[in-house]
């Protein structure tokens, strides 16, 4: 995903002199094929991310239009005031990109993990959330992030996702993709995800319609403004919703839906999967991790598999 952003910075880049390409002593081997091609508009502030981001704000009032990129566990926390009160509460058109979402820095541990960020980025006034899952979708949302007039946050990935998308991909309208949908006239089973961990949802939903669980799977990579009108249409009629993803429940996607599920009194139950009001346990690889938190596809499957067994009780 770390290619896909910066291929698409440097194509806006190249139209747009007012663009620039901010680091806090993150950058990588990506990062030197803008330096190459831009020198004057890459800067690196080093070990200091609020000052990075009070920087961008202030780049901002003079015109120019900053992409502010460094781990997002010290974009979300070490810099949140400076988000709210230079870049939300001004609304300027600073664009945050935090890589290593979810548990992508999975050898380093929970103090680099990036599973609590849209929880406390989303209470944020004029703020827009993306959160794509593969390298297509990252470049799609680097585009509606430069069209947008105001704060963007976008949280990617960093450990070679798997592409789902075709080289024609646009991002939906509706910020909603539907990844798997079911043969069947009616919809028994609705699992939403957002972000690097879809490559285990899909996974998951071919266990479970293998087992003859009927279900639709949905991407969200517009987590703000979230679809809510399109997500009602679509869990209706069904008899469960599930949300996956790597990120605390406190907070994230699942709440997302929970909250849409509340909104429209529908009378379905909601299975939210996740960290647990817990941070991660383990270390190795993003997917050692995610084994370890039983947020691999085989485990999900399991858990969803579960609960549609404990509804027929």
């Amino acid at each position: 995903m770390q290619r896909a952003y910066i291929s698409a910075l440097l194509e806006l880049a190249e139209k747009d002199n007012r663009v620039f390409h901010i680091l806090a002593d993150s950058g990588t081997g990506f990062d030197e094929l803008f330096r190459r091609n831009f020198p004057d508009r890459m800067l690196n502030f080093g070990i200091a991310e609020e000052n990075m981001v009070g920087a961008a704000a202030g780049m901002a009032t003079a015109g120019k239009i900053p992409f502010v990129y460094t781990a997002g566990a010290f974009l979300a926390y070490r810099a949140f005031e400076y988000i709210r009160d230079d870049v939300c509460f001004q609304n300027l058109n600073v664009k945050i990109v935090g890589m290593g979402s979810g548990l992508a820095w999975g050898s380093l541990g929970p103090t680099h993990h990036t599973t609590e960020d849209i929880a406390v980025l989303r209470s944020l006034p004029n703020l827009m959330i993306l959160s794509p899952s593969t390298p297509r979708q990252v470049a799609e949302c680097v585009k509606v992030a430069y069209d947008h007039i105001g704060p963007v946050y976008i949280r990617i990935g960093m450990n070679d996702e798997t592409e789902f998308f075709e080289e024609t991909y646009e991002l939906p309208r509706c910020g909603l993709d539907i990844m798997h949908d079911t043969e069947c006239a009616s919809v028994d089973y609705v699992l939403f995800t957002t972000g690097a961990i879809l490559e285990e949802s899909v996974e998951a939903v071919q266990i479970l319609s293998a087992n003859g669980a009927n279900t639709k799977l949905v991407n969200v990579p517009v987590i703000k403004p979230f679809a809510s009108k399109y997500a009602a249409e679509i869990i209706r009629t069904a008899k469960a919703v599930f949300t996956v993803e790597e990120h605390s429940l406190c907070g994230g996607l699942g709440s997302i839906l929970c909250e849409c599920v509340a909104e429209n009194a529908f009378a379905v139950p909601v299975k939210r999967i996740g960290l647990a009001d817990a941070f991660a346990a383990g270390y190795g690889t993003q997917s050692m991790v995610r084994k370890q938190n039983k947020l691999d596809s085989k485990s999900i499957a399991e858990t969803i598999s579960a609960f549609i067994g404990g509804m027929s009780q």
